[in-house]
C-alpha cells in the first residue's frame, strides 16, 4: 500500500492572476498558506489484474483506465501507465467546492501516489507542472497555477506567475512570533453553499481580457509585496485591511464571486471585531476567513452564529509519501 497526503490552502491575496488570461500580459503574484487540513490518496493491489477500481465519491471499477468516468483519475492513470491490478481511494478533510483548492490536491496527492508507484522520484515543482498540465492543458479546466503549487510545495509562499508560463516560488521566512501571531488572529467560518468553482472561474476568466477587470488585478497583485513587508515589518494588523482591500477588488471580477447573504456575513464581521477578511476560492460559497485579533474573537462568533467555526494550523510542508509497504503494484 503507497499513501500520500496533500495539504489544502488558504489563499490570502492576489488570486486570479494566476490564470493564464492575466499573466501572459503582466506578471500575477499570489500570496498563500498550506494549512493543516489533508487529501489522502492510497493505492494498493486489485485482486483483478486485469481491472482498475477507483474509489471518490463513487465507485468504478473497469477494464480500461479510459472508461473511467472521473477526468482526473482517467488521465492520471493514463499518464502513469497503470493499466490494470491496481485500486485507488480517496479521502478529505474537507468537502469539495469549498474554496481551499480541493481538486488540485487530489490532482497532485494523485500523481504523487503513481509517481511513487513506478518507483519515480518527482520534486514539488516537477509535481505541481504535472497536475497543471493534466488539470489546464488536457481537460481544459478555467483555472490557475496557483493551487496546484501551494499542494506540492507547502508553506507560507508567493507564487509569480510569469509572461512564459514558468512560476517562481518565494517562500517567507516570518518570525515564529510573527506566524503565531498571525494564526490566532485569523479565523474561518464555514458559509456552507458548496459550488462547482468552473461556472465562475470561466467568467472571471473571460472577464480578464476586459481592460477593466484586467486593471482590477494589477491592483491585486500590488497587495502581494504589501502583505509580505507587512509580515517581515512585524505590523501584523495590516493583514486585515489588505484583506478588506483585495476582497472589495475580487468582488468586482464576476457577477457571482458574492451575494447579498455573504455581504451580510462580511459586514456583521466587520461590525464585531473583524478587521477584514475574504471569501476562500472562487467565491459563492465555502469557506470564510476573517482576520480578527484574539480577544474579539468571541464576540464574533456570537455574532456569526450559527456558522461553524473551522480551525486550522499552519502546514509548513507540501505533498508527502507518508505510507510505502512494498506489494509490486506495477
Amino acid at each position: 500500500m503507497i499513501i500520500t497526503r496533500t495539504p489544502f490552502r488558504i489563499s490570502f491575496v492576489g488570486g486570479g492572476s494566476d490564470m493564464e488570461t492575466f499573466y501572459s500580459r503582466h506578471q500575477g503574484a499570489v500570496l498563500s498558506t498550506s494549512i493543516d487540513k489533508y487529501m489522502y490518496i492510497s493505492s494498493h493491489k486489485f485482486f483483478f489484474k486485469d481491472q482498475v477500481r477507483v474509489k471518490y465519491s463513487k465507485t468504478e471499477t473497469v477494464g480500461k483506465v479510459e472508461d473511467l468516468r472521473h477526468p482526473i483519475l482517467r488521465e492520471a492513470l493514463k499518464k502513469a501507465g497503470i493499466r490494470g491490478g491496481t485500486e485507488i481511494s480517496s479521502i478529505a478533510d474537507i468537502p469539495a467546492g469549498t474554496g481551499m483548492g480541493s481538486s488540485s490536491s487530489f490532482t497532485v496527492g494523485l500523481i504523487h501516489n503513481l509517481s511513487a508507484i513506478n518507483r519515480q522520484y518527482i520534486s514539488a515543482t516537477e509535481l505541481a507542472e504535472r497536475a497543471c498540465e493534466i488539470e489546464i492543458d488536457i481537460l481544459k479546466e478555467p483555472i490557475g497555477k496557483q493551487d496546484q503549487y501551494a499542494a506540492a510545495v507547502g508553506g507560507l509562499n508567493i507564487f509569480y506567475f510569469n509572461k512564459d508560463g514558468s512560476v517562481l516560488v518565494e517562500p517567507l521566512y516570518i518570525k515564529n512570533e510573527v506566524s503565531d501571531k498571525l494564526q490566532e488572529n485569523l479565523i474561518m467560518f464555514y458559509i456552507g453553499n458548496q459550488r462547482d468553482a468552473s461556472v465562475i472561474l470561466a467568467e472571471q476568466k473571460q472577464n480578464a481580457s476586459k481592460e477593466d477587470k484586467f486593471n482590477i488585478l494589477k491592483s491585486m497583485v500590488k497587495l502581494v509585496p504589501e502583505l509580505r513587508d507587512s509580515l517581515y515589518k512585524e505590523r501584523i494588523n495590516d493583514f486585515g485591511k489588505l484583506l478588506h482591500e483585495n476582497w472589495i477588488l475580487k468582488q468586482k471580477l464576476a457577477t457571482q464571486i458574492s451575494n447579498k447573504d455573504i455581504e451580510d456575513i462580511y459586514n456583521t464581521g466587520l461590525k464585531n471585531g473583524a478587521e477584514g477578511g475574504k471569501l476562500l476560492g472562487a467565491g459563492g460559497g465555502g469557506f470564510f476567513l476573517f482576520y480578527c485579533e484574539k480577544h474579539k474573537q468571541q464576540k464574533l462568533k456570537d455574532s456569526l452564529k450559527p456558522l461553524y467555526n473551522f480551525e486550522f494550523k499552519f502546514e509548513q510542508d507540501g505533498s508527502k509519501l507518508i505510507y510505502f509497504a512494498d506489494e509490486q503494484l506495477k
